[in-house]
């Protein structure tokens, strides 16, 4: 049964792409950089992997015929090309696609999943990553044991990371679990990327982490070009705009596809705290 789409339509911009151009572009115009994420993960059969590859390099070149009207950068799921399927599969796909973004000067972040596929994810990043150096970057979750590790691995090689706090249901043994703790050690992270890390992307709805990240660069004498903050498609729209207007660079990852039903219910499902996510950030402005 398909659902109707009025039930996501909130927090996702459209369900095809030719749909979801115009909404971006008016993003766009408002001073807020977008990034366009297309729906999907965990694909367990090539043929779909290969859609997907095919998919991602037609969003590439269509944002690249939009002739800056919209910008060029995109998010994806290595799992979505082919990663549990068969590694060497998945980086022959991720080729293809990075190649056109760097004839396009398009940016592409892969995305961060589960644990499983978190190792795996970043060594396939540094593999390809010394072939698409402007063109390639990664996220990192604040609420792995491992990502303090992670983040002086990126830092080492001057890779741009994302920083999140985690959306996952992760063990104890992997995972901070306390909402005081996961804070504490993204901001930990935060002052690490921004001090030493190229451009990272501070992504939170979170009023304390935004406005400990803003205190973190002015008192240190750190310009705003040196990092941006991130948000999603239909939360905090005024927050979006008022960051802009302060001088803050902001990027909204823009939600699009067909699959919107089965991700956002594996999210829900997974994490009690993602339900409380969404209904307080929702009444944000």
């Amino acid at each position: 049964m398909k659902l109707p789409f009025f039930l996501a339509r909130k927090f996702v911009a459209a369900e095809t792409l030719q749909e979801a151009l115009p909404i971006v572009e008016g993003i766009n115009t408002q001073g807020l950089r977008t990034t366009f994420d297309k729906l999907g993960e965990y694909v367990s059969d090539r043929a779909v992997a290969t859609s997907a590859k095919e998919e991602y390099i037609t969003l590439i070149r269509t944002l690249d015929g939009a002739e800056g009207r919209i910008d060029r950068n995109i998010s994806i799921k290595l799992s979505m090309l082919g990663q549990k399927i068969d590694e060497a599969f998945c980086i022959d796909n991720l080729h293809e696609v990075l190649t056109q973004a760097k004839e396009t000067g398009t940016f592409v972040r892969l995305d961060m999943e589960g644990t499983d596929i978190t190792e795996s994810t970043l060594s396939i990043f540094e593999r390809v990553y010394p072939d698409y150096r402007d063109n390639v970057g990664v996220v990192l979750q604040a609420y792995l044991k491992r990502t303090r590790e992670d983040i002086d691995r990126m830092c080492e090689i001057q890779a741009r990371v994302r920083l999140c706090k985690g959306a996952y249901s992760e063990p104890e043994s992997l995972a901070w679990q306390e909402m005081s703790t996961i804070r504490d050690r993204y901001l930990e992270f935060m002052e690490i990327l921004i001090s030493k890390g190229r451009f990272p992307g501070i992504a939170t709805h979170d009023d304390i982490l935004i406005d400990a990240t803003k205190k973190y660069v002015a008192d240190n004498g750190i310009p705003n070009e040196r990092f941006e903050f991130q948000m999603l498609y239909g939360l905090r729209s005024e927050t979006q705009k008022s960051l802009a207007r302060e001088g803050y660079g902001m990027r909204v990852y823009v939600p699009y596809g067909d699959q919107w039903f089965p991700y956002y219910t594996r999210r829900l499902r997974e994490r009690k705290e993602n339900v409380w996510f969404i209904l307080s950030t929702m009444f944000k402005r």
